[in-house]
């Protein structure tokens, strides 16, 4: 998964969520916010948390919101 630099709360949150809960495996870059969609695209991985992508804000939703929408984690640590 991709995402821009510098990350914030929304953007060390999401990582933790999805290696905890979703997959262990999973691996996250942190790239300028221009690098992001060629840089998924260049590697086969989901950008996240920027405009354009499907996993990004969603209302009043933030990423974090948006990934245990579609993800569903069970545990009560995830929510």
């Amino acid at each position: 998964m991709v995402t821009c630099a510098r990350p914030k709360v929304d953007r060390i949150a999401c990582p933790w969520l999805f290696r905890r809960f979703i997959d262990p495996d999973a691996a996250f870059l942190f790239v300028g916010a221009s690098e992001v969609e060629g840089g998924a695209a260049a590697l086969g991985a989901a950008p996240f948390d920027i405009d354009s992508a499907f996993l990004s804000h969603r209302g009043e939703g933030c990423t974090f919101d948006t990934i245990i929408e579609e993800f569903g984690p069970r545990s009560a640590a995830a929510r």
